[in-house]
C-alpha cells in the first residue's frame, strides 16, 4: 500500500481522537540511526524520536539483536515468574538510581508506572491526598487525567478526587507575574499554602517532572524541587520524580532530578527505556516498598523482551558515553537555536530545555513583550520543516511550543543540519 492508502484507512478505522502531525501526515516506514524514511521513499532527520523514545537510534543493532536473541528464547511471561531479562535489568536500574531507592516494579507505560507511584505513596504514608502541577502530564488513565493539568488531555469532567494542582514553574509564563532572578521562587512557595488551604494537611506526596515534558519543556528553577520537597515532607509526603521523559541521559545527566539534587523517594520511568518497546519502571525506597502488602501483578510488565533490549539501551549508553554526548550536542543545539532567536526576535519568544530537550515558543510579538501564543506559526514552522525533510515535536497548553529531541547518539552534523532546516523555515514562513 501506498501513503495515501494508509492515511484513508487509518482516517477509516482508527478513532477520530487519535491525531496526527501535518496537514498531510507521514506515513513513516523504516528508520536507521536519527534517519526514518516514508512509505514513499522520502528520508527524514527525525528530531522527535517517537516523543523522546527512540533513545539510541531507530533499529539500533545492539538493542535489536538483544531483542532477536530473546524473542527466539523466550517472548513472554508475566511477573508471577522471574526471568533473567527482568532481574538483570533491575540490578542495573538499581545502580543508576539516585538516592536510597532499591526496588522495582515494571509496568508497560508511563501511564502504569505513575499510577503505581500515587498508589505506593497513599499506601506508604496512610494519606490520600496527591499534589501535581499545572502544565504537568500523567497519561490517559483515569487518575492520570486527574493528574495531568491540561484540559485537552481531559476526556471528562468527573476526575478522581484529592488531586491538587500547584503552579506550574513556567518561568517565561510566570503565574505570578514575577521575574526570574528576584522572585524566590514563589512557586515552590506556594505548595505550602496550597496544601493548608485545599486538603486535609497530610498529604500521600507530590508528582513532579524534572523538566515539564508535554507542557512544553518547562525548565523550572535549579532550587524548585528542593523547595518542593523539604515542604511536602514536612507535611507527611513523598517525592515521586517522574523521569518518564527526562530519564536515560536526555537532559545531558542520567537523571533530570539529578539537576536539583532532591533525592526521590519514588521515581517512575518509561519512553526511552527500551528504544521503543513498551516498558516502564516504577522505583522506590525500601521503606515505601516494604509498606505495599496487596497482591499484585502485571501482565506485561518486565516482559523478557523488553527487558532485554532495556539492557541492550543501557550497555549503548554506557558504552558510547552517550550522557556526555547528549550534554555536548545539546549545548550545541541550545547555542544554535539562540542564534536563530535573534535574527527572528518577534516570533521566537523564548528557548529553552536541557541536553536533547530543547524547546522554543512562538509568540505574536515578543519585541514588544506581547506574547500571547502563536500556534499557527508553530503549524506553519511544522509544514516547512516536513519540506525540507525535517521532523520535529509539539507540546505546550498553548500549541504554539516547538519540541526538539534527537536520539542520545545524535552527531555534530546532524544537529547542525536541523539548525540549517530551521533557521530556512522560519525564513519561508516570513518570521522576523
Amino acid at each position: 500500500m501506498d501513503s495515501k492508502t494508509i492515511r484513508a484507512k487509518h482516517k477509516e478505522y482508527m478513532l477520530p481522537a487519535v491525531a496526527n502531525y501535518y496537514q498531510e501526515p507521514v506515513v513513516l516506514h523504516e528508520g536507521k540511526g536519527a534517519r526514518i524514511k516514508d512509505l514513499d521513499g522520502n528520508t527524514y532527520l527525525d528530531f522527535f524520536g517517537g516523543i523522546l523514545t527512540v533513545s539510541v537510534g531507530h533499529a539500533n543493532e545492539r538493542v535489536n539483536n538483544a531483542i532477536i536473541q530473546q524473542v527466539q528464547r523466550l517472548s513472554h511471561v508475566s511477573t508471577l515468574y522471574p526471568t533473567v531479562p527482568m532481574v538483570e535489568l533491575a540490578e542495573k536500574l538499581i545502580k543508576l538510581a539516585p538516592g536510597n531507592l532499591k526496588k522495582v516494579f515494571f509496568t508497560a507505560s508511563g501511564t502504569e508506572a505513575d499510577e503505581t507511584a500515587v498508589n505506593l505513596a497513599q499506601v506508604a504514608t496512610g494519606n490520600l491526598e496527591v499534589i501535581a502541577l499545572r502544565h504537568g502530564y500523567s497519561g490517559r488513565s483515569m487518575l492520570a487525567q486527574s493528574l495531568t493539568a491540561h484540559s485537552n488531555y481531559r476526556s471528562v469532567p468527573t476526575q478522581v478526587a484529592g488531586i491538587k494542582h500547584a503552579m506550574s514553574p513556567y518561568c517565561y509564563r510566570c503565574p505570578l507575574k514575577l521575574e526570574p532572578s528576584s522572585c524566590g521562587v514563589q512557586c515552590a512557595r506556594d505548595i505550602e499554602e496550597l496544601i493548608r488551604t485545599t486538603t486535609t494537611g497530610r498529604i500521600a506526596g507530590m508528582l513532579a517532572e524534572p523538566i515539564q515534558g508535554v507542557g512544553g519543556f518547562i525548565v523550572p528553577p535549579k532550587e524548585y524541587l528542593e523547595i518542593a520537597a523539604e515542604i511536602v515532607r514536612r507535611y507527611g509526603g513523598l517525592m515521586i520524580i517522574d523521569e518518564v521523559q527526562t530519564g536515560f541521559g536526555r537532559t545531558g545527566k542520567m537523571w533530570g532530578a539529578q539537576m536539583s539534587g532532591v533525592e526521590p523517594d519514588i521515581m517512575t520511568m518509561a519512553k526511552g527505556i527500551a528504544n521503543g518497546l513498551p516498558l516502564a519502571a516504577t522505583l522506590a525506597t525500601p521503606f515505601v516498598a516494604d509498606a505495599f502488602k496487596a497482591s499484585t501483578i502485571s501482565t506485561f510488565g518486565g516482559n523478557p523482551v523488553s527487558c532485554a533490549a532495556a539492557s541492550a539501551v543501557l550497555d549503548e549508553i554506557e558504552e558510547h558515553r552517550l550522557v556526555e554526548n547528549a550534554a555536548r550536542r545539546g549545548e550545541e543545539l541550545r547555542v544554535g537555536l539562540e542564534r536563530i532567536q535573534k535574527k527572528y526576535p518577534k516570533t521566537i519568544g523564548d528557548v529553552r530545555g536541557m541536553g536533547l530537550m530543547q524547546a522554543i515558543e512562538l509568540v505574536v510579538d515578543e519585541t514588544i513583550k506581547d506574547r500571547t501564543p502563536n500556534p499557527k506559526a508553530t503549524l506553519r514552522l511544522f509544514e516547512e520543516t516536513k519540506k525540507r525533510n525535517l521532523l520535529i515535536g509539539k507540546g505546550g497548553l498553548y500549541g504554539n511550543t516547538v519540541r526538539i529531541a534527537p536520539p542520545l547518539n545524535v552527531t555534530a552534523s546532524e544537529v547542525e543540519e536541523s539548525l540549517k532546516i530551521l533557521d530556512e523555515s522560519f525564513a519561508a514562513m516570513g518570521a522576523n
